[in-house]
């Protein structure tokens, strides 16, 4: 019965945000009263139209970019993540380095990358790998520092060995910072991957908003814009229902 409860009022307020959305989208549109931005019926009705003329395929390459991206980005960062915060030494001896390298702006190597791996896929993922890494090793590596001591302690006196006090202790008390990394490279990995779409390509959700955008075509501007909101939205409910299945426990 709770479970129940708890289902139609998540739908209920991910209903009314869409509404809302929607109706701010409109009362912009009549107050602007610019063919830049259309109301969203004849955006929706655009939208509708050209996804199986071909939408579709950007879409699932956009997705496909991004998904691998963030997988990657994952697998490099989230065990040098948990490694370097358990190991102080190790940890003062690189934190200046990342402190250097994160802020540099990755997107502007971008001219770098496609000069070396070309305008295909990979040139696209490694940008972005390239700038999540850090954001996902920084969050998990505070994540790994932050759990006490006593709590390792207390496993090794039991004979845990290194092995099990990571599979059992440090990652599980990482995994909700994981997620959020995961969240916050998500919605990264989008926009660094519209920007890079937008131009030297053929295919991809940036590619196809800034196509339409310069013919005039701005409702099916607005059908890219669409689909790559959509995009995230799915994506982050998926990313949601993973730690439902991965963290139970926070859920109770």
């Amino acid at each position: 019965m709770k479970n129940s409860y708890l289902k139609n009022d998540k739908f209920l307020t991910y209903s009314s945000a869409i509404v809302i959305f929607f109706l701010a989208w409109e009362l912009l549109a009549l107050l602007l009263q610019n063919p830049a931005l259309p109301r969203p019926i004849p955006a929706l009705v655009s939208f509708f139209n050209v996804l199986p003329e071909g939408l579709w395929k950007h879409f699932l390459v956009s997705t496909y970019r991004v998904l691998t991206s963030l997988l990657l980005g994952l697998a490099l960062a989230v065990p040098l993540g948990l490694y370097i915060g358990r190991n102080a030494k190790l940890d003062k001896w690189l934190s200046p380095q990342i402190y250097l390298l994160y802020p540099v702006p990755k997107i502007a190597l971008l001219p770098v990358i496609f000069a070396i791996f070309n305008i295909g896929d990979l040139s696209k993922v490694i940008l972005i790998v390239l700038i999540i890494f850090f954001q996902i090793l920084i969050i998990t590596r505070d994540a790994a520092k932050n759990i006490p001591d006593s709590t390792i302690l207390s496993v090794l006196s039991l004979g845990a060995t290194s092995r099990e006090i990571y599979s059992h202790v440090i990652i599980p008390g990482c995994l909700p910072e994981i997620f959020t990394a995961v969240r916050i490279s998500l919605g990264t990995a989008i926009s660094v991957l519209f920007f890079a779409e937008s131009f030297a390509t053929f295919e991809g959700l940036g590619y196809f908003i800034f196509e339409a955008w310069s013919r005039i075509n701005y409702p099916e501007m607005f059908a890219g814009i669409i689909a790559i909101s959509l995009q995230g939205f799915v994506l982050f409910i998926l990313v949601n229902l993973l730690q439902r299945v991965i963290c139970p426990w926070l859920f109770k």
